[in-house]
């Protein structure tokens, strides 16, 4: 029985880190997601669809229905086991543990979401912003609940808001 304790206060001790080394794990509603990517955004078998956080895998199985190869970055161990597990045996889902600012998005890459924070949303848009200036192409971006400040919403449905993210090209000097 102590071990049952003991695996208890690791998962609170893994889910209380992760919190404070990024954003607390708050599972998306799936009605929320399939209504953004109906009147926001309709994905096809052609899109990529990269999660930035992608905690169990919700936002990634309902892009899957829609059609769209799904790729998902999550820091916590624990979320990446249980998103593998669910998508396990579909060539098109790939969940990797890791830090979101710091793993490139796949280049196939051609809409982005995200279920950030106010203290993060800024920086997780300038993520984005850095990954279209790489791939040298737009990229959509769909923030959940939090608009980035500065930037003007493409359009809006609940708490889901659409930006289009234009890369900025530096020139080099010949």
């Amino acid at each position: 029985m102590i071990w049952l304790w003991w695996g208890l206060v690791g998962l609170v001790f893994l889910f209380g880190v992760m919190a404070l080394t990024g954003a607390p794990y708050v599972p998306s509603r799936r009605q929320d997601v399939e209504q953004a990517f109906t009147d926001l955004y309709q994905m096809s078998d052609n899109d990529t669809l990269v999660d930035m956080g992608s905690g169990d895998g919700t936002v990634l199985r309902v892009a899957r229905r829609h059609g769209a190869t799904v790729y998902g970055i999550e820091l916590n161990p624990l979320l990446v086991f249980v998103s593998r597990w669910r998508f396990r045996g579909d060539a098109r889902a790939k969940i990797v543990c890791g830090n979101l600012y710091a793993t490139n998005f796949p280049d196939t890459t051609t809409i982005v979401y995200t279920f950030g924070d106010s203290r993060d949303i800024a920086r997780m848009a300038r993520a984005v912003q850095q990954q279209a200036n790489r791939l040298r192409r737009p990229l959509w971006f769909v923030s959940y609940a939090f608009a980035v400040p500065g930037w003007e919403a493409e359009r809006q449905s609940g708490p889901h808001i659409l930006y289009k993210v234009e890369p900025h090209f530096t020139h080099r000097q010949p």
